[in-house]
């Protein structure tokens, strides 16, 4: 007889019949069963201990997943980062933080383009021009910001509240308050605005020096209209800025971001950037993407350097940038070897600003020199320099360390004011080159610059013009053919200057594989200017 359940079928088992104090034929049958059924439990048994032992001498059991802890050690429970205290998670430092955060609304007044009068309708261009012409639009923008004071100073970026009409700020508790532009600095994006209030909540002050790549971070902001938003991720690089092609850069723009893979997007531009301490490290600024929204990775300015910023807008309404007076690029492997340099780091001199003179130029610096050390503090790329520089104050003198074709020297530069010069740290790699396979040594063919050329360049009767670059050879990529001038031979010593291409020939002449030469070239373009090229030969 059966008895139907859900997922199982049970079925009930007869009584054990009893005569006359004897078992039966059934019961010793019964019996039977029983013991075949217990031997079979006791090999069983028997069986998986003795695979235990055997497994746990192998050492085999440490990789499962599905043991068991022993002894009195705790089982591991799984949560989300921590900060480095162990006292707080993602949610406690949101809630502490986000108080203190704000967003910014703007509004500004757009003049129509003189290539928009033919949008009006036909026949209403004239009509329209009697009543002034097209008249001004409103554009509105949105950014976030953060609470640096008690009595109102707010930092947010530059671009969120530049040539603003009216600017207000609108707090996590609802409240909206106008808000004045107490000043701002484009070359690193930073601005302070002012609302009159008192008792606000602030943020810490972090230190973005010691931050390491790989640590949590929060981005909190008001990203594409989404009030008080906050996204998580990591700092993925410091130091980042020469490969980020900024808009608006000028020649002191700042090129010392931290980057992240927390989500910024469109109106996250003012926001903090927080450590897992509840700390700001930075001022998110920037996107890295293609469509304008966020795909991977943002951008903070490094808190220390925005305050720094925020002390001299506040104290003075304006920021007197620091400069040594040097146009300066990034080190190349050929830099390193000309130098003896242990690895490719700092930064290379490529010219002076103003080009006639300058601190660093009258402090002994010359072009070519590598320069690898500042304040005592190393430099190994334009970033670490711009840090650097940007900590004093103008009339400082600090003591600099180069490398000029393996020696070490010292020298002390006085500041100056960037208003005095017109370029500092820029960029100038050379763009591609063309081919000549004919070439000799350096892989480059030259020829007599002409007068009128040398007299535009002002190069001062020096100077031979490069006509072609051998594809494969050693100036590929680093001379442009037809736009790329040498002036002089800098290395092997003596310094030589190049006014024919004899003199250029003669300075090479002893050079054999694998030798370094470093030359002086100035580019037809303007823009470019000076810069110092090593090469190796063969290479």
């Amino acid at each position: 007889m059966s008895k139907h359940g859900t997922g199982a079928t049970y079925f009930y088992v007869p009584p054990t019949s009893v005569t006359n104090g004897f078992r039966t034929i059934n019961d010793l049958r019964t019996m039977a069963a029983r013991f075949s059924r217990f031997r079979f439990a006791t090999a069983a048994a028997g069986c998986f201990a003795g695979g235990v032992l055997f497994a746990s001498g192998m050492d085999w059991t440490k990789i499962s997943w599905a043991q068991s802890t022993s002894g009195n050690r705790p089982a591991v429970a799984l949560r989300g980062p921590a900060s480095p205290e162990g006292t707080g998670t993602f949610a406690d430092i949101a809630e502490r933080v986000t108080p203190g955060v704000v967003a910014v609304n703007t509004t500004r007044s757009v003049r129509p383009r003189a290539n928009q009068r033919g949008r009006a309708p036909q026949g209403m261009e004239d009509f329209l021009e009697q009543f002034g012409g097209p008249q001004p639009r409103q554009q509105r923008g949105e950014g976030s910001g953060f609470i640096m004071s008690t009595d109102g100073y707010i930092v947010t970026n530059n671009h969120v509240v530049a040539d603003a009409d009216q600017v207000s700020i609108t707090l996590s508790d609802g409240r909206v308050f106008k808000a004045k532009v107490v000043g701002t600095d484009s070359t690193t994006d930073v601005a302070v605005v002012k609302i009159d209030a008192r008792g606000l909540p602030t943020l810490t002050i972090g230190n973005d020096e010691t931050t390491r790549i790989g640590e949590w971070v929060l981005a909190v902001g008001n990203p594409l209209g989404l009030d008080f938003t906050v996204t998580a991720g990591i700092i993925s690089a410091k130091g980042r800025g020469q490969e980020i092609n900024l808009p608006n850069a000028g020649n002191f723009t700042i090129s010392d971001f931290i980057q992240t893979d927390a989500a910024i997007n469109p109106g996250n531009s003012g926001g903090p950037l927080i450590n897992m301490r509840g700390e700001v490290i930075g001022l998110n600024s920037a996107i890295a993407s293609q469509t304008g929204f966020y795909s991977g990775y943002g951008f903070a300015i490094p808190i220390t350097l925005v305050k720094n910023v925020t002390d001299a807008l506040i104290k003075e309404g304006r920021v007197r940038l620091p400069v040594m007076g040097v146009s300066v690029t990034r080190v190349e492997p050929e830099d390193a070897g000309i130098n003896g340099l242990a690895r490719v780091a700092g930064v290379k001199v490529a010219g002076f600003n103003p080009p006639d003179g300058g601190p660093a130029k009258a402090a002994g610096i010359e072009v070519g020199d590598v320069i690898i050390t500042v304040d005592g503090k190393p430099v190994d790329r334009v970033s670490s320099l711009q840090r650097i520089v940007r900590m004093r104050r103008v009339g400082d003198r600090i003591p600099v360390e180069v490398m000029r074709f393996g020696t070490k020297k010292r020298f002390e530069v006085r500041l100056v004011e960037a208003e005095n010069v017109t370029r500092l740290a820029v960029n100038t790699e050379s763009p591609d080159a063309a081919a000549n396979p004919s070439a000799g040594k350096l892989g480059i063919t030259v020829e007599t610059l002409p007068a009128d050329i040398g007299t535009r360049m002002r190069t001062n009767g020096r100077g031979v013009r490069v006509t072609d670059v051998a594809e494969g050879g050693p100036a590929r990529d680093k001379i442009a053919s037809g736009s790329d001038v040498v002036l002089a031979v800098l290395y092997p010593t003596p310094r030589r200057d190049v006014r024919s291409v004899a003199d250029l020939q003669a300075a090479i002449a002893t050079l054999k594989e694998g030798d370094y030469v470093s030359l002086l070239v100035q580019s037809i373009d303007p823009r470019l200017g000076q810069r110092v090229v090593n090469l190796r030969i063969g290479g």
